[in-house]
């Protein structure tokens, strides 16, 4: 390839990122799509490309089609809880997210809603909710009838709509709840906790079975709030924490010295915490301890 041809192709990455990653849940394959989109376009006779930015699309949204089939069939024998590997989005890698809409669409609550699609109901919504195509252009992408691709995402957005939960819309009251969670947490503070926390707060932590995580998540006040307590005392004591934001949403990194060790995902509802994602599993932090190491 040309150094104009790969420069060309990169103009286009971050957004075929933020394609992959929403098709996948995963920043690693998703990286490793766009990669074999970049080979094809390397080989590829560009007299027949008249528009690359949509035959690089079709080509990034039919690679992560075969993987979401592979995937979904790893994913039946999964140990415990699977989250989506965590991005962090202040930079930018998922595009702007500058309303709550946006990150309402990256958040961990959205992309285990999109776990329930089919994968090429997933393809469907995800091309018209993020990046805005038409149902036209969809067809021309998955080689769909237009009327097909109508009914597909009709029924996606039946599917994802029963259960989806508006973002909370404030960042800065997200970011004191979740700093007041953690102090609670480390000082066995029960009666400050239940303060932060919805009634049917829900705990989900994701260690693919490489590091001690619950293997179900918990659900309750009282159950959450003792195994914040809990797990402050026997694992995080060490730990140090800095702020992140998660899949747009406040969270939080945890540190053992120089290596990281977790990421925590809080999801607000009506000014508490509903919901706390813990990834653990190490397989799944490498693409955001990048992230955060060329941050630092």
């Amino acid at each position: 390839m040309s150094s104009a041809t790969a420069d060309e192709f990169e103009t286009h990455r971050p957004r075929l990122f933020g394609l992959a990653y929403r098709m996948l849940g995963s920043a690693e394959e998703a990286e490793d799509a766009v990669q074999d989109a970049y080979l094809r376009f390397s080989g590829a006779d560009r007299t027949g490309i008249e528009y690359p930015a949509a035959w690089l699309a079709k080509v990034v949204t039919n690679l992560c089609l075969s993987r979401l089939t592979s995937a979904r069939a790893r994913r039946e024998h999964y140990v415990g809880t699977w989250l989506p590997e965590p991005v962090i989005t202040s930079d930018g890698t998922l595009g702007p997210l500058e309303s709550a809409e946006q990150r309402d669409a990256v958040s961990m609550a959205m992309l285990i809603l999109l776990e329930r699609l089919s994968p090429t109901e997933r393809a469907v919504y995800v091309l018209r909710e993020a990046f805005g195509y038409g149902h036209r252009e969809i067809a021309g992408v998955l080689h769909l009838s237009e009327a097909n691709c109508r009914q597909l995402y009709r029924r996606a957005v039946q599917r994802v709509g029963e259960e989806r939960s508006r973002f909370e819309a404030v960042p800065e009251r997200q970011e004191e709840l979740v700093v007041s969670f953690l102090t609670a947490a480390r000082d066995g503070d029960l009666a400050g906790l239940e303060k932060l926390l919805t009634a049917d707060v829900v705990w989900s932590s994701d260690g693919g079975g490489k590091v001690s995580a619950a293997r179900r998540p918990v659900e309750g006040l009282d159950k959450v709030a003792r195994l914040s307590v809990g797990g402050a005392e026997r694992f995080a004591a060490g730990l140090d924490f800095t702020a992140a934001e998660v899949n747009g949403e406040t969270g939080l990194a945890a540190w053992a010295g120089d290596t990281l060790v977790g990421m925590v995902a809080f999801e607000v509802r009506d000014g508490r915490i509903a919901h706390i994602r813990v990834v653990v599993n190490p397989d799944k932090l490498g693409f955001v301890r990048r992230q955060l190491t060329r941050a630092a």
